[in-house]
């Protein structure tokens, strides 16, 4: 089984990409899925989160109010460490009982594990990957694509592209690196001749 990390900055394309990947016959283990199980009511994650920052963390339903979570953690870094500190070993735990529970399942898969943070958290050694790949676009067009996916202003865009680390310093650290800043079939052409060569590897 080959296990590849798969990651890029905030509105290049990752899910994009990965979804191309899953097309093809990957499969797909996406952190984000994972970080929202682990902080579900009643789980360990939950308490503490409500407990760091308060009930007004908490929407109508009794699951995190992710919108109002995001506010905060974005204007204020000591309580997005504060968050991290809470989620991210859960998280990591996850993903790697996944992975072990697919080598048994399915022993030939390509795994794809989409992980947004990869590079600016724990690093690809955390899950014995054997490579990484980084989904790239300009900075303007990560910014327009906040704005029409999530109807952000100007300031909470700057503070959410500046909360990570460069699309660039990414890119230097990855094995393989794919350019969503042209049209879809483009980005498709280099998910495919990637997927040819994960095969052969």
């Amino acid at each position: 089984m080959k296990v590849i990390g798969l990651t890029g900055g905030i509105a290049t394309g990752v899910t994009t990409v990965a979804q191309m990947f899953r097309d093809m016959g990957a499969i797909v283990v996406e952190a984000d899925q994972i970080a929202r199980e682990v902080v579900e009511p009643g789980t360990g994650a939950y308490q503490k989160i409500v407990g760091a920052f308060g009930k007004k963390v908490v929407g109508r339903d009794g699951t995190l109010d992710r919108k109002v979570l995001g506010e905060i953690i974005f204007n204020d870094t000591a309580a997005r460490r504060r968050l991290n500190a809470i989620t991210h070993q859960e998280i990591r735990q996850h993903i790697l009982a996944e992975i072990e529970r697919l080598r048994t399942t399915n022993p030939d898969a390509v795994v794809i594990v989409d992980i947004p943070l990869l590079l600016d958290t724990t690093g690809p050694e955390a899950f014995n990957l054997e490579g990484v790949i980084v989904v790239v676009a300009r900075r303007e067009q990560q910014i327009e694509r906040l704005k029409a996916r999530d109807g952000l202003s100007p300031d909470a865009i700057e503070q959410r592209l500046d909360a990570q680390r460069p699309v660039a310093e990414k890119e230097a650290e990855a094995d393989w690196v794919i350019d969503n800043s042209g049209s879809l079939e483009e980005t498709r052409r280099q998910v495919e001749l990637l997927w040819q060569e994960l095969l052969m590897q």
